[in-house]
């Protein structure tokens, strides 16, 4: 070996110590940055006997990645779900105790609970039928029943409504997230072909990908130059040398039978029932779900109640040839002409009311409960207790056994086709609770199973700090090696120089 080609070996062994101390300190200069993938320089030896550093690559693993991102997007629908889940079920918190004006207990807003304190009201009320004060009472446990309904509705159309607005940024950010994404990837393209470090650009995809996840299902492709294609969980195209568009019209209101509209992806429909590729998974497929599915659900299952609540204290015409129809009695809703069957029944949760006839405070009389006629008061064909006596209670008592009497409900809404009013109600509560439990306890499992993807990948392909301090010694310890080299080259070359 000559000492001309020592010192290019030494300067190379410079330049490979230089480069791998660059790539160790951007390490460690990362270690607590989210999605930052550890770098590594590769080394090859030259014609001289040195060693180069060729390329900077990453210690990626697509495996553990692709886990991370799958777990993030059900982590993110099963959250979508929970959240919205969690505010329906403020409908039914029976956790708190409230007192009727019978002095009854019961617990809770829920139309079941409701329903409880109304027919205990009416059983009070039966029994001694000429009490003005009990008469009242009935009135008030029947608004709270009214009030109840009407609450559900409403919280199911402000839960749609919200849903349709967080799909609305769900669809923003995932087009910025596209845009971002086609950036990232004609960068890695362009630097691959000209061999310019493209690690940066990587973790930068990597990470707009996960942050993608998060919005929607997504499985990708590589392909031979470099580039990535992005797919939906349904097999829809996102990203394919260009990013595609996703739209969606917005609906503020959503009132009950109201469908929102879907999210399309050049035209294809990718939410909604209809849809022919429909996603699974993200916060887009989560609020989607519960806006077009659970929350209608419910909102079915509170118009039936409302539904059986018309027709089991509807009046009847009483004559001894009736030829009336049946008509509203306590409860009505605004427009009532007639008593509306169980498949006709859609947004009535929210216009339930109770009739004015009966209420003092609107010029009604209580004792229309006891009477009849709450639906044409003075029409004896609706009048039941036709004598006017003040100890009649067999209306009354008729009422309140209607509210454990079956009858029929649509079994659309999910709970069967036949069941008593307060059996159907209780049913309805458990349903919800059910599902909130389910969404929940899926939610914390998807956290938990995020989390241990996110380690895995993280012990994989991230950093070690105490490695790469052991690393960044062992190249100091390079460097005064060379250095020390370059110093007995020199030495020696002074000494030729002084021998000649």
């Amino acid at each position: 070996m000559t000492l001309s080609s020592a010192l290019t070996i030494i300067n190379s062994s410079f330049a490979a110590t230089a480069a791998q101390s660059s790539t160790i300190a951007s390490n460690i200069a990362n270690v607590n940055t989210p999605g930052y993938v550890r770098q590594i320089a590769n080394q090859a030896t030259n014609g001289y006997g040195g060693a180069d550093v060729v390329s900077i690559a990453r210690q990626a693993n697509v495996a553990l990645l692709d886990q991370l991102n799958v777990s993030t997007s059900e982590s993110a629908s099963q959250s979508a779900i929970a959240k919205g889940l969690a505010a329906l079920a403020q409908t039914v918190n029976d956790s708190a105790t409230a007192s009727t004006a019978t002095g009854v207990l019961q617990n809770g807003p829920s139309p079941s609970a409701m329903l409880a304190n109304l027919q205990s009201a009416l059983t009070t009320y039966a029994a001694n039928p000429g009490n003005a004060s009990l008469g009242q009472a009935a009135v008030t446990a029947a608004q709270s029943v009214t009030a109840s309904l009407n609450g559900g509705a409403a919280a199911v159309q402000e839960v749609r409504s919200q849903a349709d607005a967080q799909m609305a940024a769900c669809v923003g950010s995932i087009n910025s997230l596209l845009a971002q994404f086609s950036g990232a990837n004609a960068q890695i393209v362009a630097g691959l072909a000209t061999g310019a470090n493209v690690v940066p650009a990587q973790n930068a995809r990597d990470s707009i990908l996960t942050q993608l996840s998060q919005q929607v299902g997504v499985s990708t492709t590589t392909n031979s130059d470099g580039s990535m294609s992005i797919y939906t969980d349904s097999g829809v195209t996102l990203f394919q040398e260009t990013a595609r568009t996703l739209a969606f019209s917005p609906t503020p209101v959503l009132t009950a039978g109201a469908s929102g509209s879907a999210v399309t992806v050049d035209g294809i429909p990718i939410t909604g029932a209809g849809a022919p590729m429909q996603i699974a998974s993200g916060a887009l497929a989560g609020f989607a779900q519960l806006r077009d599915t659970i929350a209608p659900q419910y909102q079915a299952q509170l118009d039936q109640i409302a539904g059986g609540l018309v027709s089991a204290f509807a009046e009847t015409d009483q004559s001894a040839r009736p030829t009336q129809p049946g008509r509203p009695g306590l409860f009505t809703f605004p427009g009532a002409t007639g008593v509306p069957v169980n498949t006709a029944v859609t947004g009535l949760a929210g216009q339930i009311e109770v009739n004015a006839n009966v209420d003092p405070s609107q010029g009604g009389s209580v004792t229309l409960q006891r009477d009849g006629g709450i639906s044409s008061p003075g029409n004896p064909a609706y009048t039941y207790n036709a004598s006017g006596g003040a100890g009649y209670s067999a209306r009354l008592t008729e009422l309140a056994s209607q509210i454990d009497a079956a009858q029929p409900f649509n079994p659309a809404a999910g709970l069967g086709a036949s069941a008593s009013l307060s059996g159907y109600a209780n049913a309805s509560v458990s349903w919800l609770q059910g599902q909130n439990q389910q969404a929940n306890d899926a939610s914390t499992f998807q956290s938990s199973v995020v989390a241990q993807a996110s380690a895995a990948l993280s012990n994989a392909s991230g950093v070690n700090l105490d490695a790469e301090m052991t690393n960044m010694l062992n190249i100091e310890n390079s460097y005064t090696t060379s250095a020390k080299l370059l110093t007995t080259v020199n030495s020696m070359f002074s000494a030729l120089i002084n021998a000649a």
